[in-house]
């Protein structure tokens, strides 16, 4: 299903870095497509790599993987009240989730396929709805926002995080 790339108003202006970057197109065959991406490009780096830091207090590879599910689960959870139209209000979600776990006592590969069925349930509730619930708003905080743009977030906050790791982390990987 097609949907455009919603506009500012129908979202928090904390979306925005997100949203923008997001592609447009067809909702089911971005987030496909950005599975597959995900999951080759972890998948290279390896379970050992995989636990690299680019600096001493920056997330491991694990925990970057770890930060992107937890993350989609929660937008996840909001993208299903704001399709509904449940109104109630929602609280901001903060990165303290990675800090309060432990991804990297994880197998990689453990991991992997975590991601693959958040995302796989994430596609299911996307391809789910209809054009008038993925039209209706939910709120967080105190800011409208659509079932269409959490989806956009989702894509969004994924490929943010996919670019850092290429740039951070695999650019340093591919030297050692």
């Amino acid at each position: 299903m097609y949907f455009r790339k919603p506009q500012s108003g129908d979202y928090p202006a904390q979306f925005e870095t997100y949203i923008k970057i997001a592609p447009e197109g067809n909702l089911n065959e971005l987030l496909c497509a950005q599975e597959e991406e995900i999951l080759a490009c972890f998948r290279s780096c390896g379970e050992e790599q995989s636990m690299f830091r680019y600096q001493e207090d920056k997330w491991s590879g694990k925990e970057v993987l770890g930060h992107i599910m937890d993350t989609e689960r929660i937008m996840c959870y909001r993208l299903l009240c704001a399709s509904r139209g449940d109104k109630t209000p929602l609280p901001r979600h903060q990165d303290m989730y990675v800090s309060l776990t432990n991804f990297d006592r994880r197998p990689l590969v453990d991991l992997l396929e975590e991601y693959r069925t958040v995302r796989s349930s994430t596609r299911a509730l996307v391809k789910g709805l209809t054009e008038e619930e993925l039209s209706r708003s939910g709120v967080i905080i105190q800011d409208k926002t659509t079932a269409t743009a959490l989806v956009y977030f989702i894509l969004g906050h994924a490929a943010h995080h996919l670019h850092v790791f290429r740039e951070r982390y695999m650019s340093h990987l591919s030297q050692i």
